[in-house]
């Protein structure tokens, strides 16, 4: 359990240290189904973290996703630098 929140808590830290940065999200949402993405991370909060999207349409969403996602790979984050993607390290 406390291995679990330790984990939980460096991930927490990694993807604030990106707060700002534009990534490549990609989210299994079940049933085979993968939604791919580019957004911003917007915000962290202790359990949750929102990343901005916008879509070819000019409207934005806001999706939020837990650490422990990011943990069991439900969603995978690629951080953008300097315009070209790059895997965070989990």
């Amino acid at each position: 359990m406390l291995a679990t929140k330790n984990t939980l808590d460096r991930i927490r830290k990694d993807i604030e240290k990106h707060l700002g940065k534009k990534i490549l999200l990609r989210a299994n949402k079940g049933r085979k189904k993968i939604v791919v993405k580019e957004g911003v991370i917007e915000n962290t909060y202790p359990s949750i973290f929102i990343v901005k999207i916008d879509d070819e349409y000019n409207n934005t969403t806001r999706v939020s996703y837990s650490y422990s996602d990011v943990l069991t790979s439900t969603v995978k984050l690629e951080i953008g630098i300097d315009g070209e993607l790059a895997g965070m390290p989990s």
